[in-house]
Order: C-alpha cells, then sequence, then structure tokens
C-alpha cells in the first residue's frame, strides 16, 4: 500500500481483496472481543473542514480498538491555507503525530498536504471522491453477496464523489456499475475515463445514463446519497427539480433482483433522494453499511500506521 491513501484509483485488484479480507478479520475479532493493541502508542490526528458522524467515530473509535488514540481538529482550529499554508500545518503535525485524515472540500488540499507530509494522509472526503466510503461499501457487498465481481450495482442521483469512487472500485474488482444522474450531474470526466479504461482490464462494465430505470434493472445493489452535497446548499432548490424523478422509492426496487440491497452513505434526507419505505425496508442495509465503515478504516490504519516510527525530521526529503 501506498504511504497515503487518497483515492481508489491506484489499487489493484489483489490489493484490494487482500484489505477486504483483512477487514472481515478484524471485524471477527471485534465482536469475538479478541484486544488488539496493533497501534498501541500512535496517534492520528484528525483534519476536518466538514462534520461529520460516520467518518469521525470509525476513526477515532478505530484507532482506539487498535491500541491508539486520536486528536481532533475543526476548520475553526485549522484554517487550512487561512491561518498558516496547508505545507506548513503537514510539517507541524508530522512531528507530533502519526497519522492525518483530512475531509475538506478541494481534493487538491489533500494532495498539497500529501505532497508536505511524511506521515501518511488518508482522504476522509474531498469534492472529488470518497474513497474510505466506497471501500466500506465494497466491503458491505461483500459480505451480503459472498463476491464482487460481476455483482450489478445501480447508482442513482448526484454524480458527485461517491459515484466517482464507486466508478474507481467497480472498474477495479470487475463489478458492472450504472450510474444514473439527471442532464449536466454526470461524474466527473476525468475519472469516468479512468475507469472505463481500467474496466478494459478487469471485464467491469460501466454505464451512465439519464434513465434512473435503466440502472435498477436487475440490479443486485441499488445505491443512492443525497441530491445537494456539503458546499453546494446554494443549489439545494434548483437540484430538487433537476432530480425529480430519481428518487429510490418503491417502484424503482421492484424492477430490480428481489434480493437486492439498497445503500446510502448518510445522512439521509428522507423523502428526497430516498423514501422512508425503502430506507426502513426489508432490503435496506444502511446501518449495517453504516457499521462496516470502522472495520473498513481499521484496515487502513493498521495498513498506513502500524510499524512506522515517526521521522524526527524531514529535512532535505523535499
Amino acid at each position: 500500500m501506498t504511504e497515503h491513501f487518497l483515492t481508489l484509483a491506484g489499487f489493484g485488484q489483489a490489493d484490494l481483496q487482500r484489505y477486504l479480507k483483512r477487514a472481515i478479520k478484524l471485524k471477527e475479532e471485534t465482536r469475538s472481543g479478541k484486544r488488539n493493541t496493533s497501534l498501541e502508542g500512535k496517534i492520528l490526528g484528525l483534519v476536518f473542514e466538514k462534520p461529520s458522524l460516520r467518518t469521525r467515530v470509525s476513526f477515532e473509535v478505530g484507532m482506539r480498538q487498535l491500541g491508539g488514540d486520536s486528536i481532533y481538529l475543526s476548520a475553526q482550529e485549522v484554517q487550512l491555507g487561512v491561518r498558516e499554508s496547508v505545507a506548513d500545518v503537514a510539517r507541524n503535525l508530522e512531528r507530533m503525530v502519526d497519522g492525518i485524515v483530512l475531509r475538506t472540500f478541494r481534493h487538491e488540499t489533500a494532495e498539497e498536504l500529501a505532497r508536505n507530509s511524511s506521515i501518511p494522509v488518508i482522504n476522509g472526503l474531498t469534492d472529488l471522491v470518497h474513497p474510505c466510503q466506497v471501500f466500506s461499501d465494497m466491503l458491505t457487498v461483500l459480505e451480503k453477496k459472498g463476491r464482487l465481481e460481476g455483482v450489478r450495482v445501480g447508482y442513482v442521483g448526484d454524480g458527485n464523489n461517491l459515484a466517482n469512487s464507486w466508478l474507481h472500485g467497480a472498474a477495479i474488482m470487475g463489478m458492472e456499475l450504472t450510474v444514473a444522474c439527471p442532464k449536466g450531474y454526470e461524474p466527473d470526466k476525468a475519472v469516468l475515463r479512468e475507469a472505463k479504461k481500467r474496466a478494459k482490464e478487469t471485464g467491469a462494465k460501466i454505464t451512465v445514463t439519464t434513465i434512473p430505470e435503466k440502472a435498477a434493472m436487475n440490479a443486485d445493489v441499488i445505491y443512492t446519497d443525497v441530491w445537494t452535497s456539503m458546499g453546494k446548499e446554494k443549489e439545494g432548490a434548483r437540484r430538487r427539480v433537476a432530480f425529480m424523478g430519481f428518487q429510490v422509492d418503491q417502484a424503482l426496487v421492484d424492477a430490480a433482483r428481489k434480493d437486492v440491497l439498497v445503500m446510502h452513505c448518510l445522512p439521509a434526507h428522507r423523502g428526497e433522494e430516498i423514501t422512508d419505505e425503502v430506507l426502513d425496508g426489508p432490503n435496506s442495509i444502511v446501518f449495517d453499511q453504516a457499521e462496516n465503515r470502522l472495520h473498513a478504516q481499521k484496515v487502513l490504519l493498521e495498513a498506513l500506521l502500524g510499524g512506522r516510527k515517526k521521522k524526527q525530521s524531514t529535512r532535505g526529503k523535499r
């Protein structure tokens, strides 16, 4: 695994399979009460410019379950690029903590932090991608379906960071992904090109459409996210109009396989992108999905922070 975890794009299929297998093992150990001290003495810094429930809790609890600890730094405390430069933040934190989780807006901020950091940087979310979420989502699908290769995922809604990371993940693992978005709200073009190129190597099938029913047809998984992501609140009214017809309701679920899994990364805007009937229905696995953030995050922490010695100086490294 590379020193930083900013995107799924650089992973090989064997690497992802190995980390997913390890996540299942860690989950079993946690539920059995087995003590794990692999990160004893390690400290994780959480630098969050966006609010969070699952990302923050999963990383903080994950560190504790692995014997380590964490410190949370809010946007007001750090003010990346305002109070001091992103590079200077990296150079300070690398002297005090063993790894950084960054949850921010611009993906370039995560890349700049990583470039200037001698300790691992984990992308807890940027506007471009959300690799931690999709890594744990693939863990959930693997648990429920017993495989990833050939699994049909219908993503319905905004072609946002979640859709982009699903493009990466599905292409790597040989899945069939159909993304249904309103015109003008498609996934990032560069990410889509990259995913289609990768799909040729793995046998994955990647499709983008404006018809939600095409995504749901015979799907093993129906996935959705909010229509208005953080930072896009001013577009809320316009987006609610544009996304009419892209709601995951019971009629859309009925177009999929009978045992379809309904997934949502949460938080959900009930009555907008998904109905209560579906979110609380028998096909929904959203809270199993949420729990797996913890177990998936622990794999990343173990792989990146485990066995590393904190560098006392980075002079001459850059």
